[in-house]
Order: C-alpha cells, then sequence, then structure tokens
C-alpha cells in the first residue's frame, strides 16, 4: 500500500460507488435510461430563471428556501417547518442516515446495545443508492426480498420470518418501486408505518404518475417522512431540487446537519416557479402516463415481458436474446436503456417513457432487431 493509500479509511477503500446511467457522450441518440422527464420545463419557469441570471449571482441564496417551503407547505396541506428542502432528494437520503442511524459499533459489548440504532434495512431490488448510503455511514444493512411480482410482503409475513426488524433505525421504501414500476396502496403502507418503530422513509420520486400517494401518512405518523423530487414530473434534474415531508422534530434534527446554503439560489426559483404552472406539469404527466400505456401493449406484441408501471419507465424481459445483449443491441441503433447486474432483475431492462415519438422509434427498432 503506497502512503498515499494510507491516508484514506479502509472503509472507503471497500466502498462500490453508486453507477448513475450512462450520460450520452455523441449526439443523435434517444436517452431512455435515467428516468428524465421528455418535455421541457414550463415557459413561465424558464422566464422565472433567465431574469434571475443577474446581480444576485454574486450573492448566497435563502438558506433554508423558505419561499419554496411556505408555496409547498400550502400545496401539501402543512407548515413550512414540515418540509426541508435539498440539493436533490438524495443528499436528504444521505442527511436521513447521518441524522437517525449509528454507525456500527467496534466492540462486542457495543454491538449487543446499540444493533438496533445502527440498522437500515430496504427491500430488494429498489433503489441501489441505499447500500452505497449505509456503507458510506458504516451502517449494517438488513435486506428483504420483495415478492416475485415486486409486490411488498404484508406485515404478518414479515413478522412470521425472522429477517425483518421492526425496531430498525431507519427504513427505506421506495413507492412507487424502482426499478419494477410497481404501485403500492397508501393503505397497505399505511399497515407498514404503523408496525415500524424507527424513522420509515416513503421515497415518492415517481409518485406523480402513480395511483395514489402516502403524503398524508407524513403528516399522520411522527416517524414517517415523505420524500418527494422536482427531477421527475417536474423536469428540473439540471437544477437539483427535493424535499423531505414530515413531522416538525424530524425535520428540525435533519436542518441540524443540513449544509450552509444547501439549495442554489436558481434551483430555488424554478422550484418555486414550477408550483405556480403545475397545470403545465400535468398535462405532460398525462402524455407520459398514455405513452407509457402505449409501450406496454406494442411491446407486449412483441413478446417482451412488461410489469406494469405506475412511474414514468417500465421493467420489461426481452425476448429471443439476454438483456444485457438487448441493451447493446439498441445502444448501436442509438438507442439508451438500463440494465442492472443484479440477481434480481439482470433478465429485465428498464425503459424510461420518452415522447411518443421516440417510445414508436423504440418499438420500430425492436421489431427489427427481432426479425433478424
Amino acid at each position: 500500500m503506497n502512503a498515499t493509500n494510507k491516508l484514506i479509511r479502509p472503509l472507503v477503500h471497500n466502498l462500490h460507488a453508486y453507477v448513475p446511467g450512462e450520460q450520452p457522450k455523441i449526439q443523435g441518440l434517444i436517452k431512455l435510461n435515467t428516468n428524465e422527464n421528455p418535455y421541457p420545463p414550463s415557459p413561465g419557469v424558464l422566464a422565472a430563471v433567465r431574469a434571475a441570471v443577474d446581480g444576485r449571482l454574486r450573492l448566497y441564496p435563502n438558506p433554508t428556501a423558505q419561499v419554496l417551503r411556505e408555496k409547498l407547505a400550502r400545496l401539501h396541506g402543512c407548515r413550512a417547518e414540515n418540509i426541508i428542502v435539498g440539493n436533490g432528494s438524495d443528499e436528504l437520503l444521505a442527511m436521513a442516515m447521518r441524522c437517525f442511524v449509528e454507525p456500527k459499533p467496534s466492540t462486542p459489548m457495543a454491538k449487543i446495545s446499540k444493533q438496533v440504532a445502527s440498522t437500515v434495512q430496504y427491500f430488494t431490488p429498489s433503489y441501489s443508492l441505499y447500500p452505497v448510503l449505509a456503507d458510506i455511514h458504516g451502517a449494517k444493512k438488513n435486506v428483504t426480498a420483495l415478492n416475485p411480482d415486486f409486490s411488498m410482503p404484508r406485515v404478518s409475513e414479515l413478522k412470521r420470518g425472522r429477517q425483518w426488524n421492526f425496531n430498525a433505525a431507519l427504513t427505506f421504501v421506495t413507492t412507487p418501486n424502482a426499478p419494477s414500476g410497481r404501485g403500492y396502496k397508501t393503505s397497505e403502507l399505511e399497515k407498514f408505518c404503523a408496525a415500524q418503530k424507527g424513522v420509515v422513509i416513503l421515497d415518492e420520486a415517481y409518485v406523480d404518475f402513480a395511483e395514489e400517494n402516502a403524503l398524508k401518512l407524513a403528516l399522520k405518523f411522527p416517524h414517517v417522512l415523505v420524500a418527494r423530487t422536482f427531477s421527475k414530473a417536474y423536469s428540473l434534474c439540471f437544477q437539483r431540487v427535493g424535499y423531505f415531508v414530515g413531522h416538525a422534530e424530524l425535520i428540525a434534527a435533519l436542518d441540524k446537519i443540513r449544509d450552509s446554503y444547501n439549495v442554489n439560489g436558481l434551483g430555488q426559483i424554478a422550484a418555486a416557479a414550477t408550483l405556480d404552472e403545475i397545470d403545465y406539469y400535468r398535462a405532460n404527466i398525462q402524455k407520459i402516463i398514455a405513452t407509457r400505456e402505449w409501450s406496454d401493449s406494442e411491446l407486449t406484441k412483441l413478446g417482451f415481458r412488461v410489469f406494469p408501471s405506475q412511474t414514468n419507465f417500465i421493467l420489461v424481459r426481452p425476448p429471443k436474446f439476454p438483456a444485457n445483449d438487448w441493451l447493446q443491441k439498441l445502444r448501436e441503433q442509438k438507442i439508451l436503456v438500463r440494465w442492472f447486474n443484479a440477481p434480481e432483475v439482470q433478465d429485465y431492462l428498464r425503459i424510461t417513457i420518452g415522447t411518443q415519438a421516440e417510445a414508436e422509434a423504440l418499438v420500430q427498432v425492436a421489431r427489427k432487431i427481432i426479425s433478424k
């Protein structure tokens, strides 16, 4: 080991970093691999951002995103004290790890007393950032498989099993699920949250495309937080704005470890302007849902197994060739999709719902690949 390596913590040496979707390096690709919204921000949002590109760029932004939090509070029927805004919801997920979870103890006696406090749990497959955050923090991971159809095990089933920990310090639930797209009923999530003793984060990144949302649970249970983002339904990936809704005491605790000025000023302005243009985005969401249903139908006709989705993507098992071969064949035709090298989903592709024209191009290319 060289001198530089000795400066790095052993934990960091052993980390496996989160791998984001491929970013195009050549022109003309159809990008269906990172679940971005295919439609641009509203003209009103673009105008608000342009108007803010002035002398304010030399100033720090509002440290707590106060205007945005107040607008979100009015939208969700709560108080600004129930909301914290982050540099994307990913930052808030990492903050929750630091706020609610003790790192794994280093001595046997401490391990006995702190076992619960250091446990993070989640279902698999789900958002692949969760294990990365747990490893960075040095937390104990408790992982439970979803059912084969990607539904959640019932509370009664979890109680019969030995693996699930109802006293875990922090539990993540991706709802709707990624990468499957499966939606979960609020009544089901309510029973689940009521049974947990530690903090539960309902990660609703894709909820605007779903039939139900569970926001009311964050305002009902003192140990539940709901995570939302402006990236997926609201076309603001570039600005990185997300937020938590939950009990004021949890929010205040998170605020203690929030980085100063963690959300850039243009992002705050863009997100606040977005809330004035909700009808524009709802229309785009409906277009994406319509294209999703069309894609489901057309790919099924070609022999793909398409799982029901309540997100802006679909999980499919392709015919004729392994999924990883399809990844390469589609890329050769300038279409990017996502393949995960994980046992639960390695036979599947995750395909973002783009515009109708992009969906038609995908189906046309898939038909050509199958016919060869």
